[in-house]
């Protein structure tokens, strides 16, 4: 996937798992952001962050 941001169904697709599951991670990880000073959106993911994320097991 070559994308700027992750939306819920690509979320599910990478980490196998389900649609609340998926909107957990992506929550978890905005707040994250938030608390470093970006801009977020609901129910969307920096790509970059995520992958970054993903290595050190997000969930």
């Amino acid at each position: 996937m070559n994308k700027e941001v992750y939306t819920k169904n690509d979320v599910m697709m990478i980490l196998n798992c389900k649609k609340t599951k998926a909107y957990d991670v992506i929550r978890k990880l905005n707040k994250e952001l938030e608390k470093e000073g970006y801009f977020t959106i609901a129910g969307k993911v920096n790509a970059k962050y995520f992958r970054k994320r993903k290595l050190n097991e997000i969930y």
